[in-house]
């Protein structure tokens, strides 16, 4: 080969190896790309007050402890959270009654169990039971799992219209809720989403309240 063909076949090479450079430099991870929007938590549409639960205890305790912002003041019910949670899911499955988003109701009532309110942390009244907006009597419960347990009581009468006596049956559990029979008539108010405006609450976003919680933490666990 002579001299002037070696000189042009390295020019060559030089300058291919200067282009696949150039092509690799284009295609490189380097080059900036649009970070993907924030996901929000969508509330489920309508979300039954009978049916079994979607979240685990332990993923109610994780939303609980991991969530951010964290509400000021400190945890303040009878029980700790972890065994709160696991009543909650334990209650709901006796009665049918979503004990999950029970929860989360809770959480509206009690201000995260910092217990502010007007209902004290030691009547173990997690749900406003009794504390009406006119003449308010706040019912006392003599531990936790009574008090969870009324609760979802309380919630069957609102949404199971075969519910009619506070008796077993139709309860799997003896009554323990003192405003069961108040709930006329029974089965009047099947979904969270009916909460509020006169069921259960006054205001207007009270269901919106719960079902916002709810739908972190679902968002929070994974799950959809």
């Amino acid at each position: 080969m002579s001299l002037r063909m070696t000189i042009r076949l390295r020019r060559l090479c030089q300058l291919s190896g200067f282009i696949l450079l150039c092509g690799v430099a284009a295609c490189s991870s380097n080059s900036p790309v649009a970070p993907a929007p924030p996901t929000t938590p969508t509330t489920p549409a309508t979300v039954a007050i009978m049916g079994s639960a979607t979240l685990s205890a332990d993923q109610i305790v994780a939303f609980f402890n991991g969530r951010q912002p964290r509400p000021s003041g400190v945890y303040n019910a009878t029980v700790p959270v972890d065994v709160m949670a696991s009543y909650f899911v334990e209650e709901g499955a006796a009665e049918g009654v979503t004990g999950d988003v029970a929860f989360m109701q809770s959480v509206v009532e009690t201000g995260w169990f910092r217990f502010n309110g007007s209902v004290p942390a030691s009547f173990n009244n997690f749900a406003g039971i009794g504390a009406t907006d006119s003449n308010p009597a706040p019912a006392v419960f003599g531990d936790a799992r009574t008090g969870v347990r009324a609760q979802i009581q309380h919630l069957r009468a609102y949404a199971d219209p075969t519910a009619l006596t506070c008796t077993v049956p139709p309860l799997r559990n003896p009554c323990v809720d003192p405003r069961f029979a108040l709930v006329l008539p029974k089965g009047k108010a099947p979904t969270w989403n009916q909460m509020g405006n006169g069921n259960w609450a006054s205001a207007s976003t009270y269901a919106t309240s719960i079902l916002t919680l709810y739908a972190e933490a679902r968002s929070f666990n994974g799950v959809r």
